[in-house]
């Protein structure tokens, strides 16, 4: 009986420790949560970035002049690719037997996502172009002061007002760029204006999106959103192409034979547009506001230091020092503003 008992716990014991070896050598939930979330972000990163160097190369070195085109195909690579995740949800809810959940939309939502469209529409146009005249570490010093505008704009648009010591924060965000703006030698002042009116367009489109995603009757998530939104963007671009850039197809047409890898970096940059929505979506659940907030600020100083290593764009020491005076006055707003809630 008791040899009988020998011979059954033995195996177990050797299971037991295989389980134990097995678990040690698999990672811990956490660190694999960790590692997943250090993906994201430098999926984010490379995104961002790459598109943001991507319209830089096609707009200015290359010579492709045509930001409302490029744009377009920004919204059209959004819209397909929304429509095809949409499809791709929907036949895994199928295969798992579940209702599909379609939440009705209500005129006046539908009517704020227009509006919501055609500033998101306004923002990326007018950065593209300011991309054409300015360089990218100038171009993303001026982008930095989002946060001036989205204070600003929050209180005009939707009463909503900051503590003082939030107010204060913003001086030096402002104060940076007026630093940086003398002493930028690749200064445009057309450029300098779309960049300033991609910016004010851009804080915009998060207060407004704000409102619209805070409605608890009818709430969407950023990616619904961006399915909305695309294909409006869609719908203007295509007519203001073809009004303000009248030759672009056959320009187009003309550089796909000359240059066949033309066509891939478009689609390229294209697809790029939509993973960075994506990804941005996916940090933001996966992180807190305020790491998603330091990951935004780092992001505007590697895409910098990148473009200037590509690009070669001179710099000057007083372009540097107004960049870092923003960037130090955007994380003194966001902790001003954690304190404050």
């Amino acid at each position: 009986m008791g040899q009988q008992e020998n011979l059954t716990l033995l195996p177990m014991s050797s299971s037991s420790s295989s389980a134990a070896a097995a678990a040690d050598a698999a990672p811990s939930p956490a660190a694999s949560g960790r590692l997943f979330t250090a993906g994201l972000v430098a999926a984010w990163y490379a995104s961002n970035i790459g598109v943001l160097l991507l319209n830089k190369f096609l707009l200015s070195t290359y010579g492709f002049r045509y930001p409302v085109f490029l744009t377009a195909c920004h919204m059209s690579a959004c819209a397909l690719l929304s429509y095809a995740a949409a499809a791709v949800s929907a036949s895994s809810r199928a295969a798992r037997r579940q209702q599909p959940t379609a939440p009705r939309r209500s005129r006046g939502q539908l009517a704020r996502v227009a509006l919501l469209g055609a500033v998101f529409c306004a923002s990326v146009v007018a950065g593209n172009v300011s991309l054409r005249y300015l360089p990218v570490s100038f171009n993303q010093a001026v982008g930095a002061t989002t946060p001036f505008f989205t204070a600003v704009l929050a209180y005009a648009v939707a009463a909503r007002r900051e503590a003082c010591a939030t107010y204060a924060t913003l001086i030096p965000v402002v104060a940076g760029v007026v630093i940086a703006t003398g002493g930028e030698p690749s200064f445009h002042l057309f450029g300098f204006i779309m960049c300033i009116g991609a910016t004010a367009a851009r804080a915009l489109k998060t207060v407004l999106q704000g409102i619209l995603l805070s409605s608890e009757e009818e709430k969407l998530n950023p990616m619904d959103l961006l399915g909305y939104m695309a294909p409006v963007a869609v719908i203007l671009l295509i007519p203001a192409t073809f009004i303000m850039e009248r030759n672009v197809l056959s320009m187009v047409t003309a550089l796909a034979r000359e240059d066949p890898s033309f066509i891939w970096i478009l689609l390229c940059n294209s697809s790029l547009a939509y993973f960075v929505n994506l990804t941005n979506f996916l940090v933001t659940k996966h992180t807190s506001p305020l790491t998603l907030q330091v990951l935004g600020n780092a992001k505007g100083a590697v895409a910098v230091v990148v473009s200037i290593l590509i690009f070669r764009n001179p710099v000057t020491f007083m372009g540097m020092l107004g960049y870092g005076i923003t960037v130090a006055g955007v994380v003194l707003y966001g902790e001003a503003k954690k304190r404050s809630k």
